[in-house]
């Protein structure tokens, strides 16, 4: 009778055993941007922890659109900018307030974490850290397109057919800065935005006849800027700089309107089952030598406190000739979106891709 009693007990014990190491062995469904999750990293990741990561990529629109058709579910940790969580959240509840004690505040820049922290407040409650950062601004062929100083040259004569942006609101909120307008103040008055937004959408339609065509996926785009049927595009920093590793000539340009700056997050969907592994991600990829590896994957700098001083100098190069001083001050960081805003400025968009 001890005999059979022991085990049982024995039994239960590899039971619980067996339900714990499942749980923990459950995997981390992670929806980001393309390089943030590079294969040595999430190998080294699963290797010291025993969680395996599925990686979605995908962008702020794809994000906010996935997560709220399944409220809040299907993936355990998401990498919106910081300001797509605000109005989001308010409006559909597709993440969950950050437990701040699980994340070591120590591995950030303290001044990037608290901004980041304060714009993705919701009720009192922190939704996002940061990751990622760097900026939108011009690619340019400069010696193709010697006189592509802003974001308006662009729209300049002799560009005919061969320039590129997307159509996305990066691209009205750039020119609205280019024309002398500041879109960021007018957030709370929905009015004053709606018509702000509507004479940046006719500049762009009356600029068409020079995009030989809206870029989508980064790949198109490079590959235009280096056969040369692209000469000038709004794009991010990394593809300016990566280009630049290749062809000298292809620079990235800090406008003269300034660079939009944004900060890409860790942010946890209200339904995500793995909490544990989410935290134990945002930790790890904080590390200074892990952060400096993301960081030459993707080709913008990270939220890791020294992690820069790891970064390779190529890029380091680059920064300083894109970003002298006046150019980091005259950054234009996006502030967190509020509710609506993205409908008024969708309506404008339509119409741009419909040729209306």
């Amino acid at each position: 009778m001890t005999n059979r009693r022991f085990n049982l007990a024995l039994a239960g014990a590899l039971a619980a055993l067996c339900l714990a190491t499942g749980a923990e062995a459950q995997p981390l469904r992670l929806l980001t941007w393309a390089d943030y999750a590079p294969k040595d990293i999430v190998d080294q990741f699963t290797k010291e922890t025993g969680i395996a990561v599925e990686v979605t990529l995908s962008n702020n629109e794809e994000m906010i659109s996935k997560l709220r058709a399944t409220q809040g579910s299907g993936f355990d940790l998401a990498q919106p900018s910081q300001d797509r969580i605000l109005g989001p959240q308010q409006e559909f509840g597709i993440y969950k307030p950050l437990d701040l004690a699980q994340i070591k505040g120590e591995q950030f820049i303290a001044s990037m974490l608290e901004a980041t922290k304060k714009n993705t407040t919701v009720a009192g409650k922190v939704y996002g850290v940061p990751h990622i950062w760097g900026t939108d601004g011009l690619v340019v062929n400069t010696k193709l397109a010697p006189n592509v100083k802003d974001y308006s040259d662009l729209c300049g004569a002799g560009l005919e057919n061969k320039v590129s942006f997307r159509t996305k609101r990066p691209t009205l909120i750039a020119f609205a800065f280019a024309a002398g307008m500041d879109p960021f103040a007018s957030y709370g008055n929905k009015a004053a935005y709606t018509a702000m937004m509507e004479k940046v959408g006719a500049t762009l339609a009356a600029c068409k006849k020079n995009v030989k065509f809206f870029w989508e996926g980064k790949d198109p785009l490079l590959a235009g800027l280096r056969s040369g049927e692209i000469v000038a595009a709004m794009a991010w920093d990394t593809g300016g700089w990566k280009l630049n590793g290749e062809l000298p000539d292809i620079k990235f340009v800090a406008p003269k309107a300034g660079a939009l700056g944004w900060i890409d997050t860790f942010a946890i969907p209200a339904r995500g089952r793995n909490d544990k592994g989410a935290y134990a991600w945002i930790n790890f990829n904080m590390r200074p030598e892990i952060a400096a590896k993301v960081a030459a994957s993707a080709g913008n700098f990270t939220a890791s406190k020294g992690a820069d001083a790891l970064t390779q100098g190529k890029l380091k190069q680059q920064f300083q000739e894109s970003f002298p001083q006046a150019a980091i001050d005259n950054i234009k960081w996006y502030p967190a979106v509020p509710a609506g805003i993205e409908d008024i400025e969708g309506k404008v968009l339509d119409r741009l891709k419909a040729g209306s």
